[in-house]
């Protein structure tokens, strides 16, 4: 069996050129495991939704919207079934304005066409020809994506790790801030405060969050919004959708209907 594109890279030294794209179609798993490149990763969701995991959060990138990676930040991919992404490589002085911290992009229409026009260049495209004004346009829009407040902080205090993890794997919970101050041994109002300084956000906002992000691969999926606002903790769909609505700047069904704009 031939080597998958990830395969490829990881065996790479040096790009072969300064910006490197490929496709590749990735099933409902972690990608292998925690790791870290040498380049700037240009994360792109054409279908499916990204989950990027660093130290410091989640990046959630749903269709038509990527992930920024810089150059040795450690992280994890998971995918949501029948992901595609297109990855661009980037050698950081390729692109010495845009460096920063992970965050999610938006992506233009423009910006997925060329995307998708790169990745039909031959890996050792000529850098004085067509292939290299693509990609310096490329890069220029890349530059100028805006940034999407698609991210979930995690903290790395251990009594809030704890909570968060839990709360991950059930972001349906109930429990509230009381109930966990009792189970870590601390008291509600030192909870709040170790959670604000952590996160930047209290509690409630955390856990709003969170089951916002948490409906974005369910919403992907094509399940029921009232299935969905169920799933993610919401005690009604109108509170789900405005939610939704004031976090996203779309309904559910809008996201839903946006599927496979770039396929």
């Amino acid at each position: 069996m031939p080597p998958s594109p990830s395969e490829e890279l990881a065996g790479l030294v040096v790009l072969p050129r300064s910006v490197f794209g490929h496709a590749e179609s990735v099933a409902n798993r972690a990608l292998g495991y925690r790791h870290v490149h040498p380049w700037v990763q240009f994360a792109y969701a054409v279908a499916g939704v990204l989950d990027v995991r660093t130290d410091s959060g989640r990046f959630i990138a749903p269709p038509q919207r990527a992930v920024w990676i810089p150059a040795g930040v450690a992280h994890q991919v998971r995918c949501s079934a029948n992901t595609e992404i297109r990855s661009l490589y980037i050698e950081p002085a390729a692109l010495p304005a845009a460096q920063g911290g992970c965050r999610v992009l938006a992506v233009s229409p423009l910006l997925r066409e060329l995307i998708r026009s790169f990745g039909d260049l031959p890996a050792e495209y000529d850098e004085r020809g067509p292939g290299g004004r693509l990609a310096a346009v490329l890069l220029d829009q890349v530059a100028a994506a805006p940034t999407l407040g698609l991210m979930l902080p995690l903290p790395r205090e251990p009594r809030l790790r704890q909570l968060c993890e839990a709360l991950e794997a059930e972001p349906d919970s109930r429990e509230g801030l009381a109930t966990w101050a009792e189970r870590l041994g601390c008291s509600e109002r030192t909870l709040a405060r170790l959670f604000r300084e952590h996160t930047g956000l209290n509690f409630r906002l955390w856990r709003q969050r969170l089951r916002l992000i948490s409906a974005l691969p369910l919403l992907e999926a094509g399940e029921r919004v009232t299935d969905v606002a169920i799933a993610c903790g919401y005690d009604s769909v109108s509170a789900f959708i405005a939610s939704f609505r004031e976090h996203f700047g779309a309904t559910p069904g809008e996201f839903a209907g946006e599927r496979g704009m770039g396929e």
